[in-house]
């Protein structure tokens, strides 16, 4: 099949208004720049879906477990003609489709309903494996989390499991704003690898790094990036 590519009149540079759109989560303000060139980086240039494909089978996933704070990524969606610009405003009000945790069911274009810390790398190695039981070998799945979720055992069964079977077309994007509780001796990337993963530590505000770390060849492992930000305050 064919991916269309989306020719909208947005650009990176239009992120900030559309953010700026949405109010009433500062709280999660951080969680939500974080993560913003990360996911304009995946969806202008790394994954194989757009508006006109979000159900085919053949696309790739992107799984946001980093739910909380979710501006970023209905900025990001909306740039690329996912929902309308108009949607914005009413972030997290209560007859929008918008709300401070994203729902699949109400998000054109939201693989998983997320938000709570830890389960979205476990669902991508499902989605993995369950792509591969249906033998579509082509199809990428992304899954960005914060590094603060690998405070979460569920996500350490997962890498575990993950490399032990050779997922490899799962990809892990983490975010690391070094807001994680407990310390990553020798670093996020050397979890990943002890179990089995390639992976690539870069800065999470450099677009070619980032496209360069996430389109780099991985035969046989999943992959892992972590995307060095500004530490949260």
């Amino acid at each position: 099949m064919t991916f269309t590519d989306v020719h909208t009149a947005y650009g990176y540079g239009d992120l900030p208004r559309l953010m700026s759109l949405m109010t009433g989560d500062e709280k999660h303000g951080p969680a939500a720049t974080s993560t913003l060139d990360v996911l304009w980086v995946l969806y202008d240039r790394v994954l194989r879906v757009s508006p006109e494909v979000v159900d085919a089978p053949e696309r790739d996933r992107f799984l946001l477990s980093k739910g909380h704070g979710p501006m970023a990524y209905y900025a990001v969606m909306a740039a690329k003609g996912f929902f309308p610009e108009s949607l914005l405003p009413g972030f997290g009000a209560y007859d929008s489709p918008l709300g401070h945790h994203p729902d699949r069911v109400l998000v054109p274009g939201a693989e998983i309903s997320s938000g709570s810390l830890g389960h979205g790398l476990p669902l991508a190695v499902g989605s993995a494996l369950g792509l591969r039981a249906q033998g579509l070998s082509e199809v990428a799945v992304w899954v960005l989390i914060g590094d603060a979720e690998l405070d979460e055992g569920s996500n350490h069964e997962a890498i575990a499991y993950a490399g032990a079977v050779g997922l490899e077309r799962l990809h892990t994007v983490i975010v690391d704003n070094a807001s994680a509780t407990h310390g990553r001796p020798g670093g996020i990337a050397a979890r990943f690898e002890a179990a089995g993963w390639s992976t690539a530590t870069v800065d999470g505000r450099d677009h070619q790094a980032l496209y360069e770390a996430c389109t780099t060849p991985h035969p046989g492992r999943p992959h892992a990036v972590v995307a060095q930000v500004e530490a949260k305050v």
